[in-house]
């Protein structure tokens, strides 16, 4: 399945399929108004997605700042929304699906295959003239039930034995140490190349085409399977490994990311621009 989804096909899914389950991940670090931004306009029937709350587990020592949510409570949320196991699951944000990515790679990673991410997001739906609801919405709960471990994750310990590319996914000021305005420490993972998330994004926050990010991925030295993508906290990079299925490559994920890698103090960290690559 195709891991993106247009504008017209949505439009077209919300008229005829009765399975669909749209879900609106409204988030931006730092903010905490995703849900009152999703009350004032979002696509009719979508419930709202809590980020911080949902796709999230407990801040611990060396988890990072989003460590992934327990597979309990992940799957007792995913009811909430209402997928059961025959449902067709829909993704979106308003910010280029940097955080719809983690919803996808959530329940992709528990199994759950039948889900998109809408190309484009909420803008794309409001440049193609289609409606918008406001309020809130009460979905019908639903009844799947999720298993876990289903996407390719490298941990902390694992880092060092990574056979192919490691992909720093934030701005490039970050990785070099210029700046850190989130995480105690400034820098990079050592070897890891430097990939900004929205280099995978047009002008109006679509995906590039498949054959476009096939052709980037490969520059980088990105084979078929056997590279991971990190960030700062393992939500942005969660994009680069949607991308990355778009052009039919299988990218794993590093879901403590730097803010996890950093809390280690005996972790080695690297500034210098020797393994940047445009």
């Amino acid at each position: 399945m195709n891991p993106l989804i247009s504008v017209a096909d949505l439009e077209s899914l919300v008229r005829e399929d009765d399975s669909l389950v749209l879900l609106d991940v409204r988030w931006v670090l730092g903010r905490d108004d995703g849900e009152a931004q999703y009350r004032e306009g979002h696509i009719p029937g979508a419930a709202f997605v809590d980020l911080e709350s949902q796709l999230s587990g407990s801040v611990g020592k060396h988890t990072g700042r989003h460590p992934l949510p327990l597979p309990a409570e992940f799957e007792a949320a995913a009811q909430s929304w209402g997928i059961s196991a025959g449902s067709s699951v829909v993704v979106y944000d308003d910010s280029g699906a940097l955080a719809a990515a983690r919803a996808w790679w959530l329940l992709r990673h528990a199994g759950f295959e039948n889900v998109q991410v809408l190309d484009g997001g909420l803008e794309a739906w409001k440049r193609a003239g289609y409606q918008l609801a406001t309020g809130p919405e009460t979905a019908q709960p639903g009844t799947v039930a999720l298993s876990w471990g289903r996407m390719s994750v490298v941990e902390f310990d694992e880092l060092g034995t990574l056979t192919g590319v490691l992909i720093d996914s934030r701005a490039t000021a970050r990785y070099l140490g210029i700046e850190e305005p989130i995480d105690p420490v400034a820098g990079h993972i050592p070897g890891a190349v430097n990939r900004p998330t929205t280099d995978n994004l047009d002008a109006q926050a679509n995906f590039r085409s498949s054959e476009e990010l096939l052709a980037r991925f490969t520059k980088l030295g990105v084979q078929q399977q056997g590279s991971a993508a990190y960030c700062g906290s393992g939500i942005t990079a969660a994009h680069q490994v949607l991308a990355a299925a778009s052009a039919g490559i299988e990218l794993g994920l590093y879901p403590g990311s730097w803010s996890e890698y950093c809390s280690y103090p005996q972790a080695p960290v690297a500034t210098s621009d020797e393994k940047h690559r445009n």
